[in-house]
C-alpha cells in the first residue's frame, strides 16, 4: 500500500489529529490502492495514486492527494 507523509516526515495514518489551514481535524482514512470497498475505490479511481480523507468541523470532509500535502496540513498527534 502506498504511504503518504506530512512535511515533518511522519506517516499519515487514519485517526491522526491534524490542523488544516489552522482548523483542527482528523484523518478519517488513507487509501493508496483499490481495497474492494466501493467508497474508497471511488477515490482511488478518481485520484490515481490515492490519498486521504480529512474531516474538520470548520469545513467538513476533504479528500487530499500527495500534491495537497503542504504547510497547510500539520500533524498534531496520534
Amino acid at each position: 500500500m502506498r504511504r503518504f507523509t506530512y512535511q515533518s516526515g511522519d506517516e499519515i495514518k487514519a485517526g491522526d489529529r491534524i490542523a488544516y489551514h489552522g482548523e483542527p481535524g482528523r484523518v478519517e482514512f488513507v487509501v493508496g490502492a483499490r481495497t474492494g470497498d466501493a467508497a474508497m475505490d471511488w477515490d482511488v479511481d478518481r485520484y490515481p495514486g490515492g490519498g486521504f480523507m480529512i474531516t474538520a468541523d470548520g469545513f467538513g470532509r476533504v479528500f487530499l492527494t500527495e500534491t495537497d500535502i503542504d504547510e497547510d496540513l500539520e500533524f498534531v498527534s496520534r
